[in-house]
């Protein structure tokens, strides 16, 4: 039985960076959850195919494989725009569910799985023996996303990024379906005023302390 580690939070929370970082630290692998919608919309793109395409989508989801989401392109605008495509399909949804859970119960290495991303710990692995939810303020937040879009070239005013991370926040907590909670058993880790290292070092102590 392997062991699982269900990371929650909102946007630009560092959840991401921290799941990446727990992994490789204890060798476990680890799934960006957020990628695997990309993945089933490229796989179609690729191929010259639509991925609104219902039939096509839910095969793509259905042989998805760990090694698709390796592939290069998974972060550009058309792998977004593929993404909204399939993921309101209920067939690939299904389908992808039963990929993080079966990922998560039967990951490649065996020793251990990390899955990141909203609903991890309230419905793709409820049974996850630890549960971190990662947060942090809006204002905060917003600061972190500000830098990486500088960082990448891309212009941006703080107060607009501050307004879409509210916007978001919105939306995704009070979403009809698998809304961004945490778990009622998941730990709340707050990053406000930590840097990486030390989330890192804050989620270990969590991690020991559970296991």
């Amino acid at each position: 039985m392997s062991i699982v580690i269900a990371i929650d939070g909102p946007a630009a929370a560092g959840k991401g960076t921290l799941a990446r970082r727990l992994a490789a630290e204890l060798g476990f692998d680890y799934l960006d959850t957020g990628l695997i919608y990309r993945a089933v919309g490229m796989k179609l793109a690729r191929a010259g195919q639509n991925p609104a395409d219902v039939a096509l989508a839910e095969q793509a989801a259905q042989s998805l494989s760990p090694d698709d989401l390796a592939a290069g392109d998974l972060r550009i605008d058309e792998a977004a725009q593929a993404a909204s495509k399939v993921a309101s399909i209920p067939g690939v949804r299904a389908a992808l569910l039963d990929f993080q859970r079966k990922f998560a119960a039967t990951p490649p290495g065996g020793k251990g799985a990390v899955l990141d991303g909203r609903d991890i710990g309230t419905v793709v692995c409820p049974e996850a023996g630890v549960k971190l939810f990662v947060t942090a303020s809006v204002e905060k937040r917003a600061e972190r996303r500000l830098k990486e879009l500088q960082e990448k070239g891309l212009g941006a005013i703080y107060g607009t990024v501050l307004a879409d991370m509210r916007e978001r926040d919105e939306r995704d907590t009070n979403r009809a379906v698998a809304p961004l909670v945490p778990a009622p058993d998941a730990t709340v880790l707050d990053t406000s005023d930590l840097d990486a290292d030390q989330a890192f070092a804050a989620a270990l102590r969590i991690i020991g302390s559970k296991r």
